[in-house]
């Protein structure tokens, strides 16, 4: 979906106007933007959760040349979904009796 099939859709279900879809998404995502900042982590209960994880530095290989670097450490930002998005998505297997 696009973002403006997004605030079409929240202003649809929601019964408001694409200007508050839209007000009420951005905040979402400023919201979460700034959590994930201060805390490290921002939840969205029933879909999943944003993560900020820290990398240590390794050493890794050139493809092309095949000579070992240096990768720094850095921060990154993952997403982990919620089980309950997942099995409604992709529904686990059952267990054979």
């Amino acid at each position: 979906m696009t973002q403006s099939q997004i605030i079409q859709t929240l202003a649809e279900k929601c019964e408001v106007t694409k200007t508050v879809a839209q007000g009420m998404l951005n905040a979402l995502s400023s919201t979460a933007i700034t959590e994930v900042k201060k805390n490290g982590v921002f939840v969205l209960p029933g879909i999943g959760r944003l993560v900020r994880v820290d990398r240590k530095a390794r050493m890794g290989r050139n493809p092309a040349t095949g000579e070992a670097i240096k990768i720094a450490a850095k921060k990154v930002v993952k997403f982990r979904i919620a089980k309950a998005a997942k099995d409604a998505i992709v529904p686990p297997k059952k267990a054979k009796a």
